[in-house]
Parts: C-alpha cells; sequence; structure tokens
C-alpha cells in the first residue's frame, strides 16, 4: 500500500521481454541496499515486485496483464517514471490509501495556468469517473492529487509548484496517457450504494442506499 507521495524519479535503463512480459531495470537514487528482495514499489502508479538489483538500479517485472491494462507498455529506455516505496504503518498518510492497483489509463485532454498552479484535464472512462467526485482523492501515475471538478468527459486536478517540482506533471503534454486509480474508500461507498440490500454474505445485507444515508442527516450534496 503507497501515499501517493512521490519519493523519487527513476529512470527506465533497460527492457528485457520475458516469456510472461517484461523485465524493467530502472535506476534510482534510493539507497538500493535498503531495498529487499520481493518489496512493492510503486512505478508510475503500479505495483511491482524489486526483482534483483545493482548499485544504482534495481529490476522488476510486469506481467502480460499488467501491460495491457496500464502505461507500462508505452515504457522506452530513458523514460522518467514515478517511483513510491510500500508505505510503513508508523508513518504519516501524507497522501490517500493508494494500491497500486490500476483502474484505468486516462489522457490529458489540455492544461494551463491558474494564479500559480497548472489544471490538467484527463479524459477518463466511466469505469474510473464513477468512484470520482469533486474534493475527492485520484492517484494519477502513483501521485495522490486532489479532484477540481468532474464532467462528463473526464475531471480535473490542479498541480501546485511543489507537485510540479517533486514529479513528472511540467513534461506531460496533450493526448499523454496515465495511469489511474480511484480512491478505494470511495469504490466500497459506490459497492455499498448501488448493491446495497441485493448483495448478500452469509444472510446479511448492507442495508445502506440513498434513503438510508438521507434519513441519517446526509445531504444530496
Amino acid at each position: 500500500m503507497f501515499t501517493g507521495l512521490i519519493s523519487d524519479i527513476g529512470t527506465i535503463k533497460s527492457i528485457t521481454k520475458t516469456v510472461d512480459g517484461q523485465s524493467f531495470q530502472i535506476k534510482t537514487s534510493y539507497d538500493v541496499s535498503s531495498l529487499d528482495l520481493g518489496e512493492s514499489i510503486a512505478v508510475d502508479g503500479v505495483c511491482l515486485t524489486a526483482v534483483k538489483f545493482e548499485k544504482d538500479s534495481f529490476w522488476v517485472d510486469a506481467s502480460l496483464e499488467t501491460i495491457s491494462c496500464t502505461t507500462v507498455s508505452s515504457f522506452i529506455i530513458g523514460s522518467k517514471v514515478h517511483l513510491e516505496r510500500a508505505m510503513q504503518l508508523s508513518g504519516r498518510l501524507g497522501g490517500h490509501l493508494v494500491l497500486g492497483h490500476v483502474d484505468g489509463v486516462g489522457e490529458l485532454r489540455e492544461k494551463y495556468s491558474e494564479g500559480n498552479a497548472v489544471i490538467f484535464k484527463f479524459r477518463a472512462p466511466d469505469s474510473i469517473t464513477k468512484y470520482l467526485l469533486d474534493k475527492g482523492s485520484v492517484g494519477i501515475n502513483g501521485v495522490s492529487l486532489t479532484v477540481n471538478s468532474t464532467d462528463d468527459d473526464g475531471f480535473s486536478v490542479a498541480i501546485i509548484p511543489h507537485t510540479q517540482e517533486k514529479t513528472n506533471f511540467t513534461n506531460y503534454q496533450a493526448g499523454d496517457k496515465v495511469n489511474l486509480e480511484a480512491d478505494i474508500i470511495g469504490k466500497y461507498v459506490y459497492s455499498f450504494m448501488t448493491q446495497g440490500k441485493d448483495k448478500t454474505r452469509e444472510g446479511l445485507t448492507s442495508g445502506i442506499d440513498l434513503e438510508t444515508l438521507l434519513s441519517a442527516g446526509f445531504s444530496k450534496d
């Protein structure tokens, strides 16, 4: 599990085809001696397993399924990628709960400056936007961000100077593809709301629906 706070920007150093997918060597500023064999590292928001190490780099394997569902398929030698090691339960959760399980691929529609921030508008499939709401959380290439607004075509976020400095967002151009992960809490709420009384586990139903929430004092907004 991750927080969506990027701790390094790595570089794809080599790519090797394997029977089950591809192996990527990633150059990093991490102290490689502190990495453990088999530990999870988020690479552009994709949870991958470290399988080999060198002085300044580590290897991860991506399955055919991962390659087909994420932007890993577009990695080339020299690509810059966001890196984050798995969170420690004793640490601060500065972003939101990010699993590294990509829900789908979005596309940058446009970007423009607004004050000291840059607004990014992304096109996203309905399978992701149904979980998003204004001022909620979303993971974009592994970065924890706040949804500014949603529309029929996708959503927008504001990238503040600090995030611009610590990530690759300044290099993104219209048409670029990104990995998207909706907030896991939103997914569970959506599941309860849509399946509610029809979803039974061991004879019990959730009993949660819109009427239940309204009667408890929650607003439709």
